[in-house]
């Protein structure tokens, strides 16, 4: 079984999305790389660090969870043909049948709590990763209940201001993390971290 992972940008200021959703600016290092082009089914792009970052990603990943919220958000914007390419479940209050796209992009949508959607991603990624997509409250939830293995953010040189904050919402417990890589490159640093779940 691989590991539970989260794998977002980030502003310097910690929000993962801007004031009305906007996430372009944080966005903006991968939309030429190589890897980001080919999972879009686009020629060229730049071969660099980041781009082998985020093919490593795709690479380790077998499925993933998303709330509804970003479903609904990105549903419009992803298409018949979602960059995904594995199995993803959303977390929901509302059942909904399951959604077949073109590229092997499978939705699923799980009314029965965050530890069921987790199970069933498992189970559908094998060996490998589940990735926990966001928006920024699955995630609190995910980190809360103790379920993350591993936390990569790429941190953008960017302050936002406002807009949603991903570290907010996680009450008065300590987490603590253990740093295991950075990568820096000109607009964005990457920052890989395990989560150390013996500490309280």
């Amino acid at each position: 079984m691989g590991k539970v992972v989260f794998d977002m940008s980030m502003s310097l200021d910690g929000f993962i999305a801007g004031p009305n959703d906007d996430v372009e600016r944080l966005h903006a290092w991968l939309y030429d790389l190589t890897s980001w082009r080919e999972r879009h089914g686009l020629a060229g792009g730049q071969a660099n660090p980041d781009a082998e970052v985020l093919d490593e990603s795709f690479r380790n990943t077998g499925a993933m969870v998303m709330g509804r919220r970003l479903f609904d958000l990105a549903q419009e914007p992803w298409g018949d043909n979602p960059p995904f390419h594995m199995p993803v479940f959303v977390v929901t209050h509302h059942a909904h049948e399951k959604m077949i796209k073109e590229g092997g992009t499978t939705f699923s949508f799980v009314t029965d709590g965050i530890e069921s959607a987790l199970q069933q991603a498992q189970a559908a990624a094998g060996d490998k990763d589940v990735s926990v997509a966001g928006g920024a409250n699955i995630i609190q939830q995910y980190l809360k209940a103790g379920l993350l293995d591993e936390i990569q953010i790429h941190l953008v040189p960017v302050l936002l201001g406002g807009g949603i904050r991903l570290f907010d919402h996680l009450g008065t417990e300590h987490i603590e993390l253990e740093s295991t890589r950075v990568i820096d490159s000109v607009g964005v640093t990457h920052l890989r971290f395990r989560v150390k779940k013996d500490a309280k």
